[in-house]
C-alpha cells in the first residue's frame, strides 16, 4: 500500500514538471505574435507605438512584471486599449509567453 502511494505521488509530481511552462517555448510564441508591437525585448517598438497613436507599455518594466500571470493572460486573450486580443496565442503557448515575459524582467 505504501509502495502504491509513493508511486502515485512521483506520477503526480513528475505530471505536474511536464506541464510547467517554457520561457524558451514562449521565446519562439513570443516573436512570431508578439514582437512586431512589444520588440525583440519587450521595448515598445516606436514606430508602431506612434501609428496607432498610443504608449506601448515596457515589458521589463515593473508595471508589467507585478502583474499576475492571470492579469497577462487576460490582457493577451482579452485586449487592453487598442491591443485586439491575440487569437492564436492560447493553451500551453499561452503560459509558455508569460512565462517568457517574467523572464523579461529589469
Amino acid at each position: 500500500m505504501r509502495m502504491m502511494i509513493v508511486t502515485m505521488t512521483l506520477a503526480a509530481l513528475s505530471s505536474t514538471a511536464a506541464f510547467a511552462a517554457s520561457a524558451k517555448e514562449g521565446e519562439a510564441v513570443y516573436n512570431r505574435a508578439c514582437k512586431s508591437c512589444h520588440g525583440a525585448d519587450g521595448t515598445a517598438n516606436p514606430a508602431i507605438a506612434k501609428m496607432m497613436k498610443v504608449e506601448i507599455a515596457d515589458l521589463k518594466s515593473s508595471q508589467v512584471q507585478s502583474m499576475s500571470d492571470a492579469q497577462l493572460k487576460a490582457v493577451i486573450t482579452d485586449g487592453k486599449g487598442k491591443m485586439r486580443p491575440i487569437k492564436s496565442v492560447n493553451g500551453a503557448d499561452l503560459d509558455n509567453v508569460v512565462a517568457y515575459v517574467k523572464s523579461l524582467k529589469k
